[in-house]
């Protein structure tokens, strides 16, 4: 097998077109691709595509589910400010980790959505800053 990247990451929704809204409103994910049932959100690399999921599912919070979607920022206080701002649901406000800061909020669904600032020294790092997503 010759993987080349994560196309995409699919999240089942209770209500697609609240969370189209928040994701693409709220959060800033451009809407690449949009049909009845399927949206792709993001411009390039990995796009998030949301999808209805059955009114009887138990989506809950996504820790639970082992979900968790996590966001490069460039200023973690800005976008908590900026979300708290709008009754986006804190889950877990600004923690200073080795390698950043990192806050947990929560979607229209309750999955746990990990926002990152960096703090590398060296900006070949970037890619491998994935430890400050984790929701512990």
């Amino acid at each position: 097998m010759n993987i080349k990247r994560v196309g995409n990451v699919i999240l089942a929704v209770k209500d697609l077109d609240k969370s189209v809204d928040f994701y693409n409103k709220i959060i800033g994910l451009p809407i690449k691709q949009q049909r009845r049932t399927w949206v792709d959100l993001g411009s390039h690399g990995t796009l998030l595509s949301l999808h209805p999921t059955s009114i009887t599912s138990n989506v809950g919070i996504s820790i639970d589910n082992g979900v968790a979607i996590g966001f490069i920022v460039g200023d973690i206080i800005s976008a908590i400010n900026e979300l708290r701002n709008v009754g986006v649901k804190i889950y877990r406000d600004i923690m200073k980790r080795e390698a950043g800061k990192n806050a947990l909020i929560l979607d229209p669904d309750d999955y746990i959505l990990s926002l990152f600032e960096p703090l590398f020294k060296d900006k070949e790092q970037q890619t491998t800053g994935y430890q400050g997503f984790t929701p512990q």
